[in-house]
This record gives structure tokens, C-alpha cells and sequence, in this order.
């Protein structure tokens, strides 16, 4: 059984490919401060948010117990106090619950070295990328993951911390790790940061692999060219490093004919948009509510970015990356949509399903995220469309972690020898 946890999991790509995989695994936790992203995992890998499970628990201690995690609504800043009290009992329930059935140790600064199990497989994060963005350096941001900065990629740094607790404890450190961020992290801005990672990384005993990785390789429509590295532990064992880099140079994904014999399927536009509003209402009221206001800034998006669909033909283009945010010059790309509203487009942007679609998720994925929505106030869900986009952008494609996690597992049986 391979044992995996998932930090910064967001809605649980790592977990999808690894089911995709069809080998045994077991997800020991999961680590994500964001409650919107908690709930969504739990419904797309548990089922369902089972509170009645929990119905004898009272009030006063599931807000204790949620008073002691640092919790957030956004992912970008914690909860505060003021705002976690105005959160209905119904939400709280489901957070309790969502927590206790995905393992979640929430913030991963509240995570100590003693809290990981031993013998853990795969240790996996993706931490924050906006301060390591190009969008971020635009903006005057170039504090990336630099240790005194204190920002949101700087949470690379308690991954260390979380290590090193391990190693000075005598804990077995995890076989393999894997961080996936962009690509800007390996420019020279961010070269002695990251090297510091690397160095610290090899000290443990990890050899590191570097993959720039495009997801329109791995058989999904979408540009979206991440770096991910690999980390094996080797200790002092030089014959495994060899073995190992023998490995990657010999099926190195970054090729695309290496990339294709391990895709699983491949997707064109056509498979992803959602068009049928005659035949399934959800579609209709999904594309009604992405279609924004005729502004002169939506005119200006519109002259700028990709058609995907006429109103008669999918033009069966690679889209641009999604973002967190589809209202926005450049975006993923503008389908016809005419459907009359006053002082509404003649288009529309993504569905949130269709990018959960482009990021590698099945369609029911999407299905049992939005089945549990509920009133956090008056007229107001806790999944709004931009929050439903913002959970897709903020994911990993699953389809690229396929291939990744098939090399994985077999340095793992044909180099490493499977645990005991």
C-alpha cells in the first residue's frame, strides 16, 4: 500500500491521478487551511460530507476544535475572529466533519515533524505561487521564496521545518516528495532561494529531478507549463542516485514522445466545453452566470483573446492557462453566448466545469462539489462561480501527475524495493 500525504491539497488532484493510477494507495492526511477547498475535497474524494456521523458531537466542541485550527476563507490571509463567529452551525458541521474524514492537519504552520506517520511514501506539496509569479513581479513582487520574506511562497519553508523535526527525531523521512509551482521559480531571480531548497533537500539524503512540464502534452487542451521536482530519498547511496538518473534520462517526460506513451487519453476542446444548454439545465444557468457585464474593459477582452466557440463551430485551439480568475486580459478564451440579458455580453467566459474539465476532473468531480453549497448568508452560497474558478486555477492537472506518479512507483518497485 502506498502511503501519501497531501499538503497544500487544495482539492485533491494528487489524490484523482493517484485513483486514475489504479494501484493501491492510501492518502495517511491531507493539509489545506482554505475552507472552501476543504469542503471540496471531501466531497469529491469521500462522496459526500457526512455530518451525521458526527451528529453526537456538541456545538461547544466542534467550535472548539475549529477554534484551535488556523483556518481561512480566502487561502490567503487566516480567519479571524470575528469572521469564524458568523459562520452558520451548518458550515461549522461540515467543516468538522470535512476535516475528521480527510485527515486534515489544516494550516501547514501548525503541522510539527511528530505528526507525520513513518514509512510515508509520497510526501507531496504545491505551495502559494503568487509571490513567485510572473503576474507578481509585474506587480513590483519579487520577494519569491526567500527566507525572511514572510509572504505565501515562504510557506516552501515550513515544508523544511517539518522535514528537519523528522530527521532530528530519528523519524523516517518520506521515500519520495514532490513540489509542483511555476516555472518561474527556476529563473535566475529565484536561483539561490531554490538552490538553498535543493541543497537542503540533498543534505537530508533526497536526489532531486527537475521537470518542466506542459500539460498539452499529457493529453489536455490547455497551455499550462508548470516545474515539478522529484525527490528521492538515497541517503549515501550512490548506486541508487545512478540507478535513478539512469531512469529519468531514459524516460524523460519532457520529451513528447515519452509524455504520449504514458497519457491515459487525450482530450480536444470539444470534449470539454459545455454547450447542450437545451438538454441539461445546469449548463444554461452555468454559462448565464459567466456571462459578464458589456463594459468597455469586457470589449477590450473581447478583442484580445481566443474565440472557442462561433455560436457554430468549436475551434479546437490549446487554451491559454486557467488562473484563478477568468474575468481578466489575458484569460483562458471567450465562448459565443447570446442568450439575451440587458447590459450582458453576446459571449461568455469558462464555466467553473469547464475548467475543472481542463484541469484533468471529471465532470461528477464538479457535480458533488457543488451538491454541498451552503448559506453562509443572506442570498449568498459559499460557492460563487468566481470561487468555484478559483479552486480549479489554484489545481494541479492530474493528467501530467498520472505520468509523474507512474515513474514514481516504478523507481519505487524497480529501484528502491517496495516496503515491507
Amino acid at each position: 500500500m502506498f502511503r501519501v500525504i497531501e499538503t497544500f491539497s487544495g482539492i485533491g488532484s494528487q489524490a484523482k491521478a493517484l485513483t486514475r493510477i489504479g494501484k493501491p494507495f492510501e492518502i495517511k492526511n491531507t493539509a489545506d487551511w482554505d475552507i472552501n477547498a476543504i469542503l471540496a475535497y471531501c466531497m469529491i474524494h469521500k462522496g459526500k460530507i457526512d455530518v451525521d456521523k458526527y451528529k453526537n458531537v456538541s456545538e461547544e466542541d466542534i467550535e472548539i476544535f475549529l477554534g484551535k485550527c488556523t483556518l481561512s476563507l480566502d487561502g490567503k490571509k487566516p480567519m479571524s475572529k470575528s469572521s469564524f463567529k458568523r459562520l452558520s452551525l451548518e458550515l461549522k458541521r461540515g467543516l468538522y466533519s470535512a476535516i475528521k474524514e480527510t485527515k486534515n492537519l489544516v494550516s501547514i504552520t501548525d503541522v510539527k515533524g511528530e505528526d507525520i506517520p513513518e514509512n510515508i511514501d509520497l510526501f507531496t506539496y504545491s505551495f502559494p505561487c503568487q509571490d513567485l509569479s510572473l503576474c507578481g513581479c509585474w506587480h513590483g513582487n519579487k520577494s519569491g521564496i526567500a527566507r525572511d520574506a514572510h509572504n505565501r511562497s515562504g510557506m516552501l519553508w515550513e515544508v523544511e521545518r517539518i522535514l528537519i523535526e523528522m530527521h532530528k527525531m530519528g523519524r523516517k523521512l518520506p521515500r519520495f516528495l514532490l513540489m509542483e509551482n511555476v516555472t518561474n521559480i527556476l529563473s535566475k531571480t529565484h536561483e539561490e532561494d531554490f538552490g538553498d531548497w535543493k541543497a537542503t533537500l540533498e543534505s537530508l539524503g533526497y536526489y532531486n529531478h527537475i521537470y518542466r512540464l506542459n500539460s498539452k502534452n499529457f493529453g489536455i487542451p490547455q497551455k499550462r507549463e508548470r516545474a515539478y521536482m522529484i525527490s528521492i530519498l538515497c541517503n549515501d547511496d550512490d548506486n541508487k542516485k545512478r540507478l535513478i538518473k539512469d531512469y529519468f534520462e531514459m524516460h524523460n517526460l519532457e520529451e513528447k514522445e515519452e509524455a504520449s506513451r504514458l497519457r491515459q487519453r487525450e482530450l480536444k476542446l470539444e470534449d470539454i466545453l459545455c454547450l447542450d444548454y437545451k438538454n441539461v439545465p445546469q449548463y444554461k444557468e452555468e454559462a448565464d452566470a459567466s456571462k459578464p457585464n458589456d463594459t468597455v474593459s469586457r470589449r477590450k477582452i473581447y478583442e484580445d483573446n481566443d474565440m472557442l466557440y462561433d455560436g457554430k463551430k468549436v475551434n479546437n485551439i490549446i487554451v491559454n492557462t486557467v488562473t484563478t480568475k477568468q474575468d481578466r486580459n489575458p484569460n483562458s478564451g471567450l465562448i459565443t453566448y447570446k442568450n439575451y440579458a440587458r447590459g450582458k455580453t453576446k459571449w461568455r467566459y469558462l464555466t467553473p466545469r469547464e475548467c475543472f474539465k481542463l484541469m484533468g476532473f471529471d465532470e461528477s468531480d464538479f457535480d458533488r462539489v457543488i451538491s454541498y453549497n451552503p448559506q453562509i448568508a443572506k442570498n449568498r452560497k459559499l460557492y460563487s462561480t468566481e470561487k468555484l474558478i478559483k479552486l480549479a486555477g489554484n489545481s494541479i492537472v492530474v493528467d501530467v501527475l498520472e505520468a509523474i506518479f507512474r515513474q514514481i512507483m516504478d523507481i519505487n518497485t524497480e529501484i528502491l524495493g517496495e516496503r515491507e
